[in-house]
């Protein structure tokens, strides 16, 4: 269903929106750059409201998020469209879908929060496409969440804009953030965006209290190099701090880049050193089932403190947020 945009503004023959960083100029008829957002004589609407074109009930690990409420059940919610062009997207078949495109359901945020509670998760996220594309569905799904005691979260480009963070932040409990790249030309050539916007409100949720977790896909030939590396957890570990984990994440060919082979398992090992040598102390390795990499251990003394294979925890040894073994302070929510 479509419905009046909440951030925008209106220009002396076009409207402004400014739910992301394209902050679009839209004329009467078009469309936005997500497809999502259109001008109907002066109006600015939401063309897909509650329109669900993906709903799975995820452990929370799948988002990922290892340190929030880990071995917990979340209801996962996508849409269509995006306001990014990533060459090697892995959903493109929603993210750069057409309303008319792909069937969905409309799913008023009520049934949301009963599904949410009937299925038995703890929390709510919006993801498999960019979250902001329905920006006020998640918003007025969130307030609700808020008041029905379920936990809310964003899987995220974090390509939005202030007005939207301020709105969103005291109803959004953790995020997990895509840091593609950490060079404005990665983002130009592989994404059509910049990347000064996403640092930038990577820095504001951690600021403002929002459980923060960074992924980032290491593709062969575009951001593995060990100049790369370093700048991308010099940012985390001087801009935010050494607790915030950190996901690298094993690319495999899709879409445009199809013909790119795999991340090796040594540069994801590599990259997790060169994470640690920086001070991180929570660097995680993901697509990669089996590998010590997605445990979550100590950093004073390595006690094994959670185990998982894939997105299962399969022992979680962890009974409080201190390590049992030698007391060092452990960043979990649980």
């Amino acid at each position: 269903m479509k419905k009046e945009a909440m951030l925008y503004k209106k220009l002396e023959s076009a409207l402004n929106c400014h739910v992301c960083n394209r902050h679009c100029i839209i004329s009467n008829g078009k469309k936005g750059f997500c497809e999502m957002r259109e001008n109907q004589e002066g109006t600015l609407y939401t063309l897909n409201y509650g329109a669900a074109s993906s709903m799975a009930v995820d452990p929370i690990e799948k988002k990922p998020l290892f340190h929030f409420y880990p071995g917990s059940r979340v209801f996962s919610l996508g849409t269509l469209g995006c306001n990014f062009r990533c060459r090697y997207c892995q959903n493109w078949s929603i993210s750069q879908a057409e309303l008319e495109d792909i069937p969905t359901r409309e799913l008023p945020p009520k049934e949301a929060m009963s599904l949410t509670k009937e299925y038995e998760c703890s929390s709510i996220a919006w993801t498999y496409n960019e979250p902001t594309m329905w920006f006020e569905y998640t918003y007025d799904s969130a307030v609700l969440a808020q008041k029905e005691g379920i936990k809310t979260i964003y899987v995220t480009n974090g390509y939005m804009t202030e007005e939207v963070l301020e709105l969103i932040t005291p109803y959004l409990d953790a995020a997990n953030i895509d840091l593609k790249g950490i060079s404005e030309r990665f983002y130009k050539e592989l994404c059509d965006a910049r990347l000064q916007p996403v640092l930038d409100n990577i820095k504001s949720m951690y600021e403002n209290g929002i459980h923060i977790e960074i992924t980032n896909l290491v593709i062969p030939g575009y951001n593995d190099s060990e100049e790369d590396l370093k700048a991308l957890v010099k940012f985390l570990a001087e801009e935010l701090g050494v607790e915030v984990p950190l996901h690298f994440s094993r690319f495999h060919p899709d879409y445009q880049l199809s013909n790119v082979r795999p991340t090796p398992v040594k540069s994801l090992e590599r990259a997790r050193d060169i994470a640690r040598e920086a001070g991180m102390l929570y660097v995680y390795l993901g697509n990669v089932p089996g590998h010590d990499g997605e445990n979550t251990r100590c950093y004073e003394c390595n006690e094994l403190l959670i185990a998982r294979n894939g997105f299962q925890v399969i022992e979680d040894g962890l009974k409080k947020d201190k390590c049992p073994q030698c007391g060092a302070p452990i960043d979990v929510i649980k």
